[in-house]
């Protein structure tokens, strides 16, 4: 093991779950380096070598999952809508 390997900072997979990973990423998008992580991000070659590419696509998903959950069966979001006109002719006729 050389030198440098061995006091490099080690490497970890970005996971957007974790406050600390989505913190390391503000502060590179705040200062444009990564100078102040503990650690360095993998990037697959399957994004291109593009890090902060990769980490705003797994935070956009982890986000959008958080706050909307799974996509909503198509015959529940019928039964949704049709509760909802019933409710807006109701209120029309009041």
């Amino acid at each position: 093991m050389s030198r440098l390997e061995f006091y490099s900072r080690p490497l970890v997979a970005f996971d957007p779950s974790k406050k600390e990973h989505r913190r390391i990423y503000w502060d590179f998008e705040t200062n444009r380096t990564w100078g102040n992580s503990p650690f360095r991000f993998i990037c697959p070659e399957d994004h291109g070598h593009d890090l902060p590419s990769m980490i705003q696509k797994q935070m956009i998903e982890w986000y959008m999952d958080k706050e909307f959950g799974q996509p909503v069966p198509v015959e529940t979001a019928r039964k949704d809508v049709q509760n909802m006109k019933k409710m807006v002719d109701k209120a029309a006729k009041r």
